[in-house]
């Protein structure tokens, strides 16, 4: 019978749990995760600021003519032509947003909800391209309509995906005639 007391006397209660400890990890890591956000976000603050001698984005004119084609998809972003990792953030070109493109005579009207809408004229357009990826969107090989545009000295690719990809070869072939007529009358 002494043995069971003495065996009773040296169990100790199960550890309770330090509520302090607890919580101050919590919170260490909910204020590394802030710190993380903010210094991302003031990243791309001054990733606009060093592209801010972008000029004003061009707005459609009145009367843009009789659209040749229309598409609805998703806008990805812009990026220095060429270097599909460097995006451009400045005047809205690095939101992602909805899309609704219309090609005309004058050139591409992007409208976009939520975001800043632009026009490329027709004769600021260089190039389009079926391509595989932009900054942050990596897709199949030929998923994504790259149209390369001329914007005050700089040449920046912009990165549109259609709710239908089939319309994507269509856009490239309607593109490149306009390309080669704008061209050709320089």
């Amino acid at each position: 019978m002494t043995s069971l007391l003495l065996l009773a006397a040296e169990k100790e209660s199960a550890e309770v749990t330090d509520w302090a400890a607890r919580i101050g990890w919590v919170v260490g890591l909910a204020l590394f995760v802030a710190l993380v956000y903010w210094l991302m976000r003031e990243g791309w603050k001054w990733r606009g600021t060093l592209q801010s001698d972008l000029p004003e984005l061009h707005s459609a004119p009145d009367d843009p003519g009789p659209a040749t084609l229309t598409m609805s998809g998703r806008y990805h972003g812009s990026t220095t032509a060429g270097q599909w990792l460097d995006r451009i953030v400045a005047h809205g070109l690095g939101t992602r947003s909805r899309a609704e493109l219309t090609l005309g005579d004058a050139g591409l009207d992007v409208v976009r909800p939520g975001a800043e809408d632009f026009f490329i004229p027709a004769d600021a357009l260089r190039e389009a391209r079926l391509d595989k990826g932009i900054a942050g969107k990596v897709l199949t090989e030929g998923g994504l309509l790259v149209i390369t545009w001329q914007h005050g000295d700089r040449l920046i690719d912009s990165g549109f995906r259609s709710d239908h990809a089939a319309e994507h070869t269509e856009w490239v072939d309607a593109l490149t005639n306009m390309i080669n007529k704008t061209e050709g009358a320089r």
